[in-house]
């Protein structure tokens, strides 16, 4: 098989295995993002989170992580909930972001993406390769805006055209040449600044820079420390927060996935503050095994209410 064969067969086979985009890039040294991290690791946004400090070279060429790598595969993945789902967390007193509704994506993906290498390498012969889903020093935002998967947005996500920023990333570095997708030209975000104006603790910065360590995904998972303290106080969220993605205007095109393994999991949305505060570690093992929600462990997600107690008093 030749490079467009190739190519053709690596996206058809993504979407057929329940990938929602799959594109391609060169595998090649990210210089202008090794300077921009550079610049904000100094600046210290990152915060508690040292790993990020760690691999940096591995983190700006995947040809480190991957000897001879030629290519860098991006896929996809739909995450945004049904309505029917959205209605019935609006009624509760404590938000969970979206993407940690169902299964860990982590482990879902990742065996998806085990799945399309194994049928790569039967079509295509021996293939070196290595996914990556969120869990390794790979700057997948900017994979995927070459792979002509979208642009990043003011709020650092990546947004796609027509269909918006509910998207896991997933990347496949992999060491066969193919042909590579033209990356958009333009940001659409334009001049609009709602994600900016919505965050409740100002993590937004000009010019796409994210202050991580301001976060609310950051103090209610990252931050391991027994209690919270900033002077921007927020409401609701336990963990995550979906607010500057909730107020893009290009997720008005954003359809329910199709991911059975994404569906919320035992009763999450039912639960409210006073359910959460009373529920034992034994219980919260055995309902949320499979869920984001150990990233956070029990006693991370209690600390994180008790801090939304605390600012209703």
């Amino acid at each position: 098989m030749n490079e467009f064969s190739n190519t053709e067969f690596i996206k058809a086979t993504a979407l057929k295995l329940g990938f929602d985009f799959c594109g391609i890039a060169q595998a090649k040294e990210l210089t202008e993002d090794a300077i921009k991290l550079e610049n904000w690791l100094a600046k210290g946004y990152h915060g508690d989170m040292e790993y990020m400090e760690k691999n940096f070279e591995l983190r700006i060429d995947p040809r480190k992580l991957v000897p001879g790598a030629k290519s860098v595969i991006t896929f996809l993945k739909n995450y945004y909930p049904s309505q029917a789902d959205q209605q019935i967390a609006s009624k509760q007193d404590v938000k969970i972001a979206k993407y940690a509704w169902g299964a860990d994506y982590h482990e879902v993906i990742r065996n998806q993406l085990h799945e399309l290498l194994e049928v790569y390498r039967k079509k295509m012969g021996p293939i070196e390769g290595r996914g990556f889903v969120d869990s390794a020093p790979v700057l997948e935002r900017t994979w995927a805006k070459l792979a002509g998967a979208g642009w990043v947005g003011k709020n650092g996500n990546l947004i796609q055209p027509q269909t918006g920023s509910y998207f896991f990333i997933a990347t496949l570095i992999v060491d066969i040449p193919l042909q590579y997708d033209t990356p958009l030209v333009k940001d659409f975000c334009g001049t609009c600044t709602k994600c900016i104006d919505a965050c409740p603790t100002q993590a937004i910065l000009p010019n796409k820079t994210i202050e991580a360590n301001h976060c609310i995904s950051y103090f209610t998972i990252e931050l391991k420390k027994s209690e919270i303290n900033t002077a921007n106080n927020y409401k609701d969220w336990a963990f995550g927060c979906d607010v500057c993605q909730d107020v893009c205007p290009w997720n008005r095109f954003s359809t329910p996935h199709e991911e059975i393994q994404f569906k919320p999991l035992n009763h999450l949305l039912q639960m409210n503050k006073e359910q959460w505060m009373e529920i034992e570690e034994t219980t919260f093992k055995a309902r949320f095994k499979n869920s984001p929600l150990l990233r956070s462990k029990l006693k991370g997600i209690k600390r994180n209410i008790q801090y939304l107690i605390d600012q209703e008093k």
